[in-house]
């Protein structure tokens, strides 16, 4: 009997300690899957790391690019803001050289084309109801025996929106001058609908080149 009892706990202990042994095997492999597995997670934090610190150093070169271009449309607002005043006073100093190219032409062409007398063609400011209408050309003179006066506008490109514009302004000088008014427009370039314009509304359009 008592040898038999102790082969049978030695068959039990065999077989705990072989279930032991398993647990323990697979125990190692688990650990050992962990293992692999923190080593993986590693690598991947390390890759999003690396990752990431190349996202924050390409944004700090975006950052400077934007900057440079702020700078640079900053440079460039300045420079068409130069530009700009240049071109105005350009505008200006073309402006009044064409008046004193009309004064000396429009005369003749007026006598020569449209039976008009005038001496002279000056710059003139007509308050208009409290309103100053600045007109670069005003002479009084004669269309026969009639007296009248010669109201003119000068602009080196004469456009459709100029006309209307012009005739505005006569239409405030007509109220306050007792002699008839005849309006003229004198420039460079006269666009074909301004002519057609000024034809309707009995403005004559001279162009620089017309004798």
């Amino acid at each position: 009997g008592a040898v038999r009892d102790l082969a049978e706990r030695m068959v039990r202990l065999e077989d705990t300690v072989e279930k032991l042994a398993e647990a323990q095997r697979r125990t190692e492999e688990r650990l050992s899957e962990l293992a692999e597995a923190q080593k993986r997670t590693e690598e991947r934090v390390l890759r999003l790391e690396d990752a990431v610190e190349k996202l924050i150093e390409a944004q700090r070169r975006t950052d400077e690019r934007l900057s440079e271009l702020a700078e640079a449309q900053k440079r460039t607002e300045d420079a068409v803001g130069r530009l700009a005043v240049a071109v105005g006073r350009l505008s200006d100093t073309i402006g009044y050289g064409l008046e004193d190219v009309a004064m000396v032409m429009l005369p003749p062409w007026l006598e020569r084309h449209e039976n008009v007398k005038v001496e002279e063609l000056e710059r003139r400011i007509i308050e208009v109801e409290g309103e100053s209408v600045e007109v670069n050309l005003y002479g009084e003179g004669l269309k026969g025996r009639k007296r009248i006066l010669v109201v003119g506008e000068v602009k080196s490109r004469i456009h459709q929106g100029d006309v209307k514009e012009f005739a505005g302004k006569i239409e405030k000088i007509r109220r306050v001058v007792k002699v008839k008014v005849f309006p003229v427009m004198f420039g460079y370039w006269v666009h074909p609908a301004a002519t057609s314009l000024g034809k309707s509304l009995n403005i004559r359009l001279v162009a620089s080149y017309q004798r």
